[in-house]
């Protein structure tokens, strides 16, 4: 008689779990759902910008995205991670207004250029060098940003001739460390984000709101409350920067590239880059590139290292003076 009193109890248990389970996947796939409708018109937005303002070099290198702004003496300007052709105008859009003419690829892995199997910063400085070929330019401004720096160093070092000048700003670079040093890893938070926010579009946008502040530190490189500190208009930029980094899904690959380029940097041998230099970056950025910044000026024959204590891997409340340097720079230095 104990087998029927057994079914008995657990038949309602098994029904109550069922409801809860039920319950619950309902309310995640209802979330999921709300996301995508409150996500999609900002998505479609991102997909519509970045098809368009931008051309395909058939270059032999193979086929490099790329656009144009400005006119004047050119100036070649290396993206960082998260970024494309999009954020290189953004990024040169001080030259392109002042007098420069500002051509911005897409590296690597990110929108419209492939990814291929030698993707090393030696073979994207080469392929920085074909984009020039395929535009019958013949020298060129190489200004680097964060994860750009390692090409646009190699581009120095591979092609002196071609290279009027190299602008290094917050740029991913080597620096020595004690023996006993451990070498700067990766967070467990931005790990997190590379294995999921950057795997979808949708996860990418409902993180960056949820977990903005972590956001702004783990992707941007720059300490919340700097931002927080800052004006109005420089809150704007970093909002702006923030939400450009979509669509990210079409940009995964070079995100990854750029993540074990920069991991595994060597020195490269600075003493050989007979370009003028200059470096720029901050005490606070959260990806560390001071160290790297001033010891490759100090190394580089003709460099020269601007620091600020403070601004983040975003040049918070630095950006109108970094701009300044790199101008000042260029009309002295660059030689064209």
């Amino acid at each position: 008689m104990s087998n029927p009193r057994t079914i008995t109890v657990r038949i309602p248990r098994l029904r109550r779990l069922r409801t809860v389970l039920a319950t619950a996947a309902a309310v995640v796939i209802g979330a999921g759902v709300v996301t995508y409708a409150i996500s999609r018109p900002t998505i479609g937005r991102a997909y519509d910008r970045v098809s368009t303002g931008s051309r395909i070099a058939e270059s032999r290198c193979g086929p490099i995205e790329y656009a144009e702004a400005g006119e004047g003496p050119p100036v070649l300007v290396v993206h960082g991670a998260g970024g494309g052709f999009d954020q290189g105008l953004d990024l040169g859009e001080s030259l392109s207004r002042g007098g420069y003419h500002v051509i911005a690829p897409s590296r690597f892995g990110y929108l419209r250029t492939p990814l291929p199997a030698d993707a090393s910063a030696a073979a994207q400085a080469d392929a920085h060098a074909c984009l020039l070929d395929a535009l019958k330019i013949d020298r060129a401004v190489v200004l680097g940003v964060s994860a750009g720096g390692p090409s646009s160093m190699q581009f120095a070092l591979r092609h002196p001739d071609r290279t009027a000048a190299l602008v290094l700003l917050v740029p991913a670079t080597y620096a020595p460390r004690p023996d006993t040093a451990q070498p700067k890893r990766m967070t467990r938070t931005s790990a997190f984000l590379f294995d999921t926010a950057l795997r979808s579009d949708v996860l990418f946008w409902e993180a960056s709101k949820v977990a903005r502040q972590t956001f702004i530190r783990a992707v941007l490189g720059t300490p919340p409350e700097v931002v927080a500190r800052a004006s109005a208009d420089e809150r704007a930029r970093i909002q702006l920067v923030l939400e450009r980094i979509l669509p990210v899904r079409p940009r995964r690959q070079g995100l990854l590239n750029d993540a074990t380029v920069v991991s595994t940097l060597p020195r490269y041998e600075l003493e050989k880059i007979t370009a003028p230099t200059l470096a720029i970056s901050t005490a606070d950025d959260q990806y560390g590139t001071f160290d790297g910044a001033r010891y490759t000026a100090e190394h580089v024959p003709n460099g020269r290292f601007v620091g600020y204590p403070s601004g983040g891997h975003m040049l918070v409340g630095r950006d109108a003076a970094a701009s300044a340097e790199v101008n000042a720079f260029l009309k002295s230095a660059a030689r064209f």
